[in-house]
């Protein structure tokens, strides 16, 4: 069991370090300790795939997608942005508050990181130079700012999270809202203390009533597509899979009819986008199924278990060797793959100290949330260097704040249970 289980995930890093695409090091590292370590077939790993993959929710993913990519060239983000910018656009460091709340706005949207930092930061980042914000500080706040994606519903890791424990998806988009609304008020905090410490200019244009209620009527039709998730989901409506499908025909309809800026090339295009994003996810997903399925089998998340559990009986110093756990892996592992392999392995851990798996998935999608702006994945750290000019390494330094508050964030939800429950339990 130990010579398999440092095997396995001594085979995954060396491959991922290498630079093999994480679906196939999944793949080729379960099939290396597969052939060294049991009698099983390897045409398990197929078959495990394609029928890890054989799942109804699974399918909210492509959709989500598609309705983000819809949304966005659409004509939505912009006016998203133009109602943070009439709210809080007049304060100390203001622009940087409008980038995180209208993340917040998409966020409710996409269900994406990356998504998010690519429709906001196309607007933003510019906007921002422009006003006199260091170009490295515009784009670590808006790689940061992009993690709410996957926090604030509906988000896609919360939808492969509910696949794989079987858990309430809609339970898990509930949970999310105040955690996320709490780790946006803290970018926003420290958007505020950085204005004022760089002297970055103030805009000279006050609040007026008038102006926002002009951007709120324009960005209504944006703001109902949340609520028309997560009201058709807990009304019975429909389930969170047919809630995506009705997500994409609602963008649709408002970027084509009601916006009229949405043209049929860039629905091509969100398709063409949609299919490639989703065969990759969809590759790392299957391969991860049969990599999570030979870690069951072998027992290795009994031995790990085993572990963690021997540092302490305290659940307060079992969180925090997983939090750190979660945080080190985010650094380097894809946020699905993550969810799919760690989580059949931790779960069964935190379910003995009694914390709930609904309260669990907020937690690790926050930990994961935070691998996106983290070197050296730290995905959202390169869309928002391809949209700015900046380096990875000047932006990696910017961010630091922004980290230091999502971390302290993520412990307030691991202690503070009635923050991702308190909402859950009401709503029941």
């Amino acid at each position: 069991m130990a010579f398999g289980s440092i095997l396995i995930f001594s085979l995954l890093f060396l491959f991922i370090g290498i630079g093999i695409p994480i679906g196939i090091a999944l793949g080729l590292g379960t099939a290396i300790t597969m052939l060294l370590t049991t009698k099983i077939p390897l045409i398990m790993i197929a078959q495990k795939a394609f029928t890890g993959l054989d799942s109804f929710p699974l399918l909210a993913i492509p959709f989500f997608i598609l309705a983000g990519a819809l949304m966005c060239r659409g004509g939505i983000a912009k006016r998203l942005v133009n109602l943070a910018e009439s709210v809080v656009g007049f304060i100390i460091g203001g622009l940087g508050m409008v980038t995180v709340m209208a993340c917040m706005f998409f966020a409710s949207i996409s269900g994406s990181g990356p998504a998010t930092v690519s429709a906001i930061g196309s607007f933003m980042i510019p906007a921002m130079n422009e006003r006199g914000y260091d170009r490295n500080i515009a784009a670590a706040l808006t790689a940061a700012s992009g993690t709410l994606g996957v926090i604030i519903p509906p988000s896609i890791a919360f939808v492969v999270y509910g696949v794989v424990t079987q858990s309430s998806i809609g339970d898990l988009f509930i949970a999310g809202i105040v955690p996320g609304i709490l780790i946006g008020l803290s970018l926003m905090f420290v958007c505020y203390v950085v204005a004022k410490k760089r002297k970055y200019p103030v805009s000279s244009e006050r609040f007026s009533a008038a102006r926002f209620v002009k951007a709120l009527k324009e960005a209504t039709g944006a703001l109902m597509v949340p609520i028309i998730i997560l009201g058709g989901i807990y009304g019975g409506i429909f389930t969170p899979t047919e809630a995506a499908v009705v997500a994409c025909v609602y963008a649709f309809v408002m970027g084509k009819y009601v916006y009229r800026e949405l043209e049929w090339k860039d629905v091509y295009q969100c398709l063409k986008e949609t299919a490639l994003i989703n065969g990759a996810t969809e590759f790392m997903i299957g391969l991860s199924m049969a990599f999570s399925n030979y870690l069951s089998m072998a027992q290795i998340p009994a031995y790990i278990a085993k572990i963690i559990i021997g540092f302490s009986n305290s659940p307060i110093i079992i969180m925090l060797v997983i939090n750190i756990l979660l945080l080190f892996v985010g650094c380097f592992m894809e946020n699905l793959v993550a969810v799919i392999v760690l989580t059949p392995i931790l779960l069964p851990i935190v379910k003995s100290i009694g914390i709930n798996p609904i309260h669990f998935g907020v937690i690790e999608t926050v930990n994961f949330a935070i691998g996106f702006f983290t070197p050296p994945y730290g995905i959202n750290l390169f869309v928002a260097s391809a949209i700015s000019g900046e380096s990875i390494e000047r932006i990696s330094k910017a961010i630091l704040p922004f980290l230091i508050v999502m971390i302290i964030d993520l412990f307030l939800i691991t202690y503070l249970p009635v923050l991702s429950m308190g909402l859950v339990n009401i709503m029941k």
